[in-house]
């Protein structure tokens, strides 16, 4: 029976790849969520932003996986309002994926991003 054949080791640089490139974000985000039958706005501030998601400073105990609602206005904006997912969380950071984004806004956002400065 032949061995099985070990898998190469990923460099850091390749765990670490991202579908979309984050840039620095500071301005405040309002995280909904609903809990124990009623809704709860949460205070936070915007780390980081890509074309697909938001990482947020948050001072709250949530779990990878909820699905919650993201109040902001970047500048320059009206209001945004959009759903989102928990896909990451170390300690009060907050990675949530967008779920509502509209092509308008999309391309909006992109627009915006290419102001600002990298994060990686």
């Amino acid at each position: 029976m032949p061995a099985s054949t070990p898998k190469s080791a990923t460099s850091q640089a390749e765990r670490r790849r991202r579908r979309h490139p984050r840039f620095r974000g500071d301005f405040s985000v309002t995280v909904t969520i609903l809990l124990a039958n009623q809704y709860q706005n949460l205070e936070g501030h915007c780390r980081d932003l890509s074309e697909a998601g938001i990482g947020v400073l948050l001072a709250a105990e949530l779990n990878v996986g909820e699905v919650v609602d993201l109040t902001f206005a970047l500048p320059g904006s009206a209001t945004w309002e959009l759903r989102g997912v928990l896909r990451f969380r170390r300690s009060y950071h907050y990675g949530f994926e967008f779920l509502s984004l509209t092509v308008e806004r999309q391309q909006w956002l992109k627009k915006y991003l290419a102001t600002l400065k990298p994060v990686d």
